[in-house]
């Protein structure tokens, strides 16, 4: 029996361009990108490449781009990061209930450090209303984490219409979104 993988969201196989594009720095340029001899100016050299490719596909500055081990990482040190440095200005974070793990671990786990977190409901296609986003906002908000794409059912969150809405504030409230099921996409 033939078998099938579906789970490609989850991981996939590399293509053979990126293996060959990575071969060299898996054998031959393996330096560490933080020293100053020639391998490690090499591996930075590949690295800060990488980086402006990245910017470039999300319409950043590369100076915003941070390479983590992967995404659960990525939610877990933007979350953390942007709760720790805020708590002075307020504690209340808003999310959905349907976030993947990494936030919704995250944000558990911030509640049992002083945190108040609001779970929002989503309607039956999975969908977030950009009015409850807005109706749970609070003077001790500062930070909004919302999904771009369900991990689970593929619905697309209105990630635009908050971004905007949030616009109307007269402080400033962080707004988080784990793109990635989506980003290249």
């Amino acid at each position: 029996m033939k078998k099938i993988y579906m789970d490609h969201a989850g991981t996939t196989p590399v293509r053979k361009e990126v293996v060959e594009a990575m071969l060299p720095y898996f054998t031959e340029k393996f330096g560490n990108a933080s020293t100053v001899y020639s391998y490690g100016r090499e591996a930075r050299k590949a690295v800060e490449e990488a980086r402006e490719k990245v910017a470039a596909l999300i319409g950043a500055d590369p100076k915003e781009v941070y390479f983590t081990s992967g995404g659960t990482e990525a939610d877990n040190w933007a979350l953390r990061g942007i709760a720790y440095a805020n708590k002075e200005k307020g504690n209340h974070i808003i999310t959905t209930a349907i976030e993947h793990h990494a936030v919704l671990h995250t944000c558990e786990d911030l509640e049992k450090k002083g945190f108040k977190v609001t779970y929002l409901p989503v309607d039956k296609y999975g969908k977030v209303r950009v009015e409850d986003v807005i109706n749970a906002i609070n003077d001790k908000t500062i930070l909004i984490s919302i999904m771009h794409a369900n991990n689970e059912i593929g619905t697309i969150e209105p990630i635009e219409e908050i971004g905007q809405a949030l616009k109307n504030f007269d402080r400033k409230i962080y707004f988080h979104t784990d793109a990635v099921q989506t980003v290249g996409k």
